[in-house]
């Protein structure tokens, strides 16, 4: 899978990142952890800008849960009705709906750790007329925590990353950092709730 990275960066630079990001709701073969996780290699190892490199990453996933939105608010419930009805979406329509009885708006930040959810939370939002404002203060803020986490373990573990996986301990510390940073979203979320 890296490799093949690698080869699409080699022939397309920084507009891969962007558009793996950005069409990964739309069947890029390639799982989106990886594709950031590799970017985060490639900047650490000075073969692209490293900050060009997340920026890339950073505005793909954000243009690919805008179109989301927007896919929702243009086509709303209607929409959502047909592709419920298909069983390979069935699932994550479930986890979605979940996701937003329990946390509301902040199901946004949330869902951008959960793959497949990450894009269809979006269309929801977009089919219940959510505010863009609103929308896009949880959507972005989501996507900047997630592609920076991911970012910076590429950039921190790199090519050790697939030996470090294999050692129980790491998936361990990975699992509990990516629910901390998580409840913490959640925690902060509700005392904002209750400010006002």
């Amino acid at each position: 899978m890296g490799d093949l990275i690698l080869e699409l960066v080699d022939q397309y630079g920084y507009t891969f990142f962007y558009a793996a990001l950005a069409l990964g709701p739309f069947g890029i073969p390639v799982p989106n952890e990886v594709t950031v996780m590799t970017g985060g290699v490639i900047g650490a190892e000075g073969l692209l800008n490293p900050w060009l490199v997340y920026l890339c990453i950073f505005l793909g996933l954000a243009t690919a849960v805008t179109i989301g939105f927007l896919i929702g608010r243009v086509f709303g419930k209607r929409l959502i009705h047909r592709l419920r009805e298909k069983e390979r979406f069935a699932r994550y329509f479930a986890s979605s709906e979940q996701l937003l009885d329990k946390y509301g708006t902040a199901a946004l930040c949330i869902s951008c750790f959960i793959p497949c959810v990450r894009y269809i939370v979006p269309v929801f939002m977009g089919a219940y007329g959510k505010r863009y404002a609103k929308f896009a203060l949880y959507a972005y803020s989501g996507a900047w925590v997630w592609t920076l986490i991911f970012y910076a373990i590429g950039r921190q573990w790199g090519d050790n990353l697939s030996r470090l996986l294999i050692v129980p301990e790491t998936k361990l510390v990975l699992v509990i950092g990516c629910a901390a940073g998580g409840l913490f979203l959640f925690w902060r979320n509700r005392a904002k709730k209750s400010q006002t």
